[in-house]
């Protein structure tokens, strides 16, 4: 695809976060006495009959109270700007099992859940284990080393905030979709690298008869727009990999200008999250990065 076949994308979900800093109301809400009585209660009835999560439908959590509240997340999430807040959860009164409960509850009026990990962990914890983030293998999620912007590899992926780091932990997250279109100004030429199938490790997750790596796109465009797919350690990672094929320097350099963008306070956004705070993203059109911990 020649890169003069590519267009700048104008959606909701091409902001910049110099703008949504002074727009917090419009992403950020807080759950209401009566949203969060409704769900704990549920919760309470909903584990007083079954102890496996992953058994229940969207059917077992009608949410009659806070249901429309999430179905204009899930709109705002996959039509709109493409991330969203909620805070409020009483997460310091309940125990961590109750917590998961409710947080699967609302999960599953935004989508199917899908696992996180070849050892179909559903939910996650976001901790440090020890782990060596240089190993292929590894996880960012499992260490504290500072994450740089990427995106995950469902559609959505949501974050609820148990306990806060001791220090650092921050989020930022950036429009994929603005920074695309900020490529195509400043680097054309580099834009085109990225619509290329380009190779990422598969974290260990091999399945029959596929190679350690996947080849994908950083750039897909699409006739609603543009899809991004990014994580740069994956990318390196495939590096090491024995057999696998090399980037090359135009892409190099085509991940070097996606980094300084996302780097610009004019284009990301920082959050710190307090206990009981939810984040929601659309990995299509955000990238999200978390300061060391």
């Amino acid at each position: 695809m020649s890169y003069t076949q590519l267009n700048p994308v104008s959606s909701q979900a091409a902001w910049h976060g110099s703008d949504m800093v002074n727009r917090k109301s419009e992403w950020a809400q807080k759950l209401s006495d009566a949203e969060l009585s409704e769900l704990y209660d549920l919760v309470r009835s909903l584990r007083s009959k079954s102890d496996d999560l992953l058994k229940l439908s969207r059917a077992d959590v009608p949410l009659p109270i806070l249901r429309d509240r999430l179905v204009a997340l899930r709109n705002e999430l996959l039509h709109g700007r493409g991330f969203a807040t909620r805070s409020g959860m009483p997460v310091e009164d309940h125990t961590l099992e109750d917590n998961a409960w409710a947080y699967w509850a609302i999960g599953l009026h935004l989508g199917d859940a899908v696992p996180q990990n070849g050892k179909n962990h559903m939910l996650g914890h976001v901790i440090d284990l020890g782990l060596d983030y240089s190993e292929p293998d590894t996880r960012g999620y499992q260490t504290r080393a500072r994450l740089p912007y990427h995106t995950d590899y469902s559609d959505i992926v949501g974050l609820l905030c148990i306990r806060a780091a001791k220090q650092g932990g921050r989020s930022s997250i950036v429009s994929s979709v603005a920074i695309y279109n900020e490529m195509l100004r400043r680097h054309p030429d580099l834009v085109e690298a990225l619509t290329q199938p380009i190779p990422r490790t598969r974290w260990g997750e091999v399945p029959a008869d596929q190679k350690p790596w996947a080849m994908i796109p950083i750039f897909m465009p699409t006739a609603e727009g543009i899809v991004t797919t990014y994580v740069r350690s994956a990318i390196r990672k495939g590096q090491s990999l024995d057999g696998g094929p090399h980037i090359t320097a135009e892409q190099e350099a085509a991940f070097d200008a996606i980094d300084e963008l996302a780097a610009d306070p004019v284009f990301h956004l920082d959050m710190d999250f307090a206990p009981g705070d939810m984040q929601y993203l659309n990995n299509h059109v955000i990238m999200h990065s978390r300061s060391t911990y």
